[in-house]
């Protein structure tokens, strides 16, 4: 069996990972380069418990073990550690200061810590950029290849079934395919019957910070100056850089990933909320100034599954916030379901691509020419 796996992000790759493990033969399709999106400019956050009471609850919990599994048995380092995990609030200098029961010594003291979110037994974190690779690597180690190449339609057999994937003009023969470009995999909606993706803008910063953070992630709910709300999240890495994000919009999904730049004032509007918040970060020299898409369906649950009515088409994408945090579970079960034709670590039951309409490309330029 050959597995073709359209985008190098964090979905691809651990779904080329679980796959090649067990033998089967995997090339991984991105146009760009590894983690070149989201995968690449994310916080890295990990969680067990913050999906229970939704569908993800499963998903998430045993991905989160899968995520330790993955740093103990790799011969590889992308960072992963255990943190505490706080929540508070900050700005509007015109409030009362209210101490909170957390004196967490590297914020200002515009920042009120209010509660504890996680421990280090129910948070943690990796590089996400670093994990992506990593995991391709070992993929790699296992015989997967990667191809660098824009995949531009997928190749159909008589009966209907895939062939193969349409790469710059080239069809590459394959018996699978699956689509895990992001918020791009919107662009296979003129290929294949699948939902909508949307992609949904997020600003973020990268500090190089050193040791003078500890290991202690934040999120916090912020007023501006403006009056505006905002909701930055801070995530120390142990590379010595901090991780900060906030500002999201809807801004349009440009046709090519290398095409994301942040929209004009919002990574300034982000650097005053971290001087405010953390005293080291005023004069933290700041590595990048960036902006990602992030993957959501129309019910905000992600798509993983095979792809109605087309024989070996799958999909796994629309993950949001928790791509990195649900990949590693992800890429097994959607190796269990293309090899053994079911799923059995998960059931895949609530992300199955056929709950939701099939997008209809047509009907979009219809409306944009009207």
């Amino acid at each position: 069996m050959q597995v073709l796996i359209c985008g190098g992000g964090v979905i691809g790759a651990s779904i080329a990972y679980f796959l090649a493990r067990r033998g089967i033969k995997v090339t991984v399709i991105e146009r760009s380069g590894l983690a070149c999106a989201a995968s690449g400019k994310s916080g890295g956050f990990l969680a067990a418990d913050w999906c229970d009471g939704t569908s993800l609850a499963a998903l998430a919990r045993h991905s989160f073990a899968l995520h330790a599994e993955l740093a103990a048995t790799l011969d590889a380092d992308w960072g992963y550690r255990r943190l505490a995990t706080y929540g508070g609030f900050a700005g509007g200098r015109n409030r009362p200061l209210r101490r909170g029961g957390y004196d967490l010594a590297w914020l200002s003291a515009e920042a009120i810590v209010t509660h504890q979110l996680g421990t280090p037994e129910t948070t943690a974190q990796v590089h996400p950029a670093r994990f992506t690779k990593a995991m391709m690597a070992a993929a790699q180690a296992e015989g997967a290849q990667l191809r660098i190449g824009r995949v531009t339609g997928i190749a159909r057999r008589e009966n209907g079934n895939v062939a193969g994937a349409v790469v710059d003009g080239e069809i590459v023969a394959g018996d699978a395919v699956v689509i895990a470009m992001g918020p791009w995999s919107i662009l296979a909606t003129a290929w294949l019957p699948l939902p909508a993706i949307f992609g949904l803008k997020g600003h973020s910063l990268v500090f190089e910070t050193g040791t003078n953070v500890p290991a202690e992630a934040l999120f916090c709910e912020y007023r501006e100056a403006s009056g505006a709300i905002a909701a930055p999240e801070l995530f120390p890495r142990s590379d010595g850089t901090t991780y900060v994000c906030a500002i999201s919009s809807e801004t349009p999904l440009p046709g090519d990933p290398a095409g994301v730049t942040p929209d004009p004032g919002a990574i300034e509007r982000l650097e005053a909320m971290c001087g405010d918040l953390l005293p080291v970060l005023a004069s933290a020299k700041i590595l990048a100034r960036q902006a990602c898409y992030r993957p959501i369906a129309r019910d905000g649950l992600p798509l993983i599954g095979r792809v109605p009515e087309v024989g070996g088409a799958y999909v796994a994408t629309g993950h949001s916030v928790w791509g990195i945090l649900n990949a590693p579970a992800t890429g097994e079960a959607m190796a269990e379901l293309i090899i053994e034709d079911a799923a059995k670590t998960i059931d895949l039951s609530p992300f199955d691509p056929g709950r939701l309409p099939p997008f209809d490309p047509a009907r979009r330029r219809n409306r944009s020419s009207g």
